[in-house]
């Protein structure tokens, strides 16, 4: 037998052998089940096909709610169902508190030591603390409400000056939310009109694009650490470090100028000697003079520029898909509008404090992130020791995704689960829906963020549907194709058209609104 037939007979003898063991070795270890075939080397990386969390949803419709994946080297396991979900981030919480190192956790994460990727400690319950106590307390969200309030009406007014024209809405809810986030952390506003600095406002728009560029591609030596020594994915990965340096000496100079304002300076506790309300960068900088250790500059970059990251994608996405299914399903769109018209009238803007009256503004919100959770796989979770998942043995050092579309659209706890409805959201009664609608994550790795982004997307939304009446560009409807990336972006930018309501008139937008 000559070499290439002994080739063509050993190998898919190989293939069987191998397969053969590693069944024997799950079964034998009680791990649960898992996609065939494993293959040597990748895994079960063939498997996958964009977007993930849809082929992870078809996988586990197959083999059950949990479902154990390798990805290359890594050991993955993906829940899909509210019971195994709850049971990961409760009673197994603490156990899968910690992250697992990636190239993205690497660079984006100072080195897996920002809020988002550090593991569970005295470290990252450190920085849980300050932003939640120090940054996204009540408290101080609501001091900084004037903010949004201004930008909402930077927005309106844009979009009253061009009316009847087709409007780029993703592009509109881009730049009102990064200047919210911005005035909010640095007090100042880079998109649109009256940008605080022109020069400054260049380079960061352009680090965004760059930034938008990377979201969503993976690493392949994240999983297969081997290739990098073939220098795979090594152009991804220096994409990712330029883009880091960049932002994080941007970010820099944010905090140089700030510190430069604030020598000698005399400040009480929520007003600057200027007047204006503190933003959260000169709260932290002014709790680095007690205690430098600890509120660090580095410490000051990562968690600005998490809240930044935070605070935007996942807010601009989900008005985007709001305002499109609103568009193809117009019944919807004036209840909402009648129900605004008549709980906070014609002649004051929407305010924060009225969503507690809008059940329908409520419904719409909730159906939408249940349709469309803005981080379907949720950031990953990793296991630090042994523990029991729905009866299967789980390994150290297992990572951990929460398929949230899945649950979010499982016909077993969801009528017509792909039906727009948010007329199941409407009753007070149905507030707590448990981990049947999980959108923002739970447990104590869950956005901290939650009660910011809800403010945001309910005032933008009711905002625009008092003050326009709203209409798609054409006959069609909206195209709902999903995008690819970490967050569920439209893979289509939304087109739309709007003609102002009389409110508009009466709301006598000034084009220029002081700070607060």
């Amino acid at each position: 037998m000559g070499v290439l037939e002994s080739i063509f007979v050993y190998i898919p003898l190989f293939f069987v052998l191998y397969t053969l063991i590693e069944y024997l070795i799950h079964k034998i270890r009680n791990l649960p089940p898992t996609p065939f075939p494993l293959l040597p080397v990748i895994g079960h990386l063939h498997l996958l096909k964009n977007p993930i969390y849809r082929t992870l949803a078809e996988i586990s419709n197959h083999y059950g709610p949990v479902v154990y994946f390798r990805f290359g080297q890594r050991r993955v396991l993906v829940v899909s169902s509210p019971f195994a979900a709850e049971e990961c981030l409760t009673k197994n919480d603490i156990v899968f508190a910690n992250r697992p190192r990636l190239i993205i956790s690497k660079w984006f994460g100072y080195n897996n030591t920002n809020l988002v990727w550090s593991s569970y400690g005295d470290h990252w319950r450190n920085l849980r603390r300050i932003s939640t106590i120090e940054i996204l307390s009540t408290h101080r969200i609501q001091m900084l409400s004037m903010f949004r309030l201004e930008e909402v009406k930077s927005l309106i007014r844009r979009l009253a000056n061009n009316e009847n024209q087709i409007h780029n809405m993703k592009n509109e809810f881009f730049d009102l939310t990064y200047n919210v986030m911005l005035r909010m952390l640095v007090g100042k506003r880079f998109y649109g009109e009256d940008v605080d600095d022109v020069d400054e406002a260049k380079i960061f728009r352009q680090l965004q694009i760059d930034l938008g560029q990377l979201g969503g591609k993976s690493i392949l030596q994240d999983f297969i650490p081997f290739v990098s020594w073939m220098g795979f994915g090594s152009t991804i990965e220096n994409k990712i470090i330029e883009c880091h340096v960049k932002r994080d000496t941007f970010m820099q100079n944010l905090i140089d100028q700030h510190k430069k304002r604030i020598v000698d300076q005399n400040k009480s506790n929520n007003i600057s000697q200027d007047g204006r309300r503190k933003t959260m960068i000169e709260v932290l900088l002014e709790l680095q003079q007690y205690n430098p250790d600890q509120y660090t500059d580095e410490t000051i970059r990562a968690l600005m520029l998490v809240l930044l990251a935070a605070g935007t994608e996942t807010s601009v996405a989900a008005m985007e898909w709001a305002l499109s299914l609103m568009l193809n399903h117009p019944k919807f769109l004036k209840k909402l509008q009648n129900e605004i018209d008549n709980q906070v009238g014609h002649d004051r803007l929407i305010d924060e404090s009225d969503m507690a009256n809008l059940p329908s503004l409520r419904g719409i919100i909730n159906e939408t992130l249940r349709m469309y959770p803005p981080a379907p796989l949720v950031v990953p979770h990793e296991s630090s020791k042994d523990c029991t998942i729905g009866g299967y043995h789980i390994p150290r050092g297992t990572i951990l995704f929460v398929n949230l579309w899945a649950i979010h659209n499982d016909p077993k706890i969801w009528d017509n689960p792909r039906k727009f409805n948010p007329n199941r959201f409407e009753s007070l009664e149905n507030e707590k829906f448990g981990f049947n609608l999980i959108p923002f994550g739970s447990g104590r790795r869950g956005c901290p963020g939650e009660g910011l982004a809800l403010r945001v997307i309910g005032l933008v939304l009711g905002a625009l549907v008092q003050c326009f009446e709203w209409e798609r560009p054409g006959e069609e409807l909206v195209d709902m194709t999903e995008g690819v990336a970490l967050t569920m972006p439209k893979a289509h930018c939304l087109q739309a058209k709007c003609t102002p309501r009389p409110i508009v008139h009466r709301l006598h937008l000034s084009h220029k609104e002081s700070n607060p």
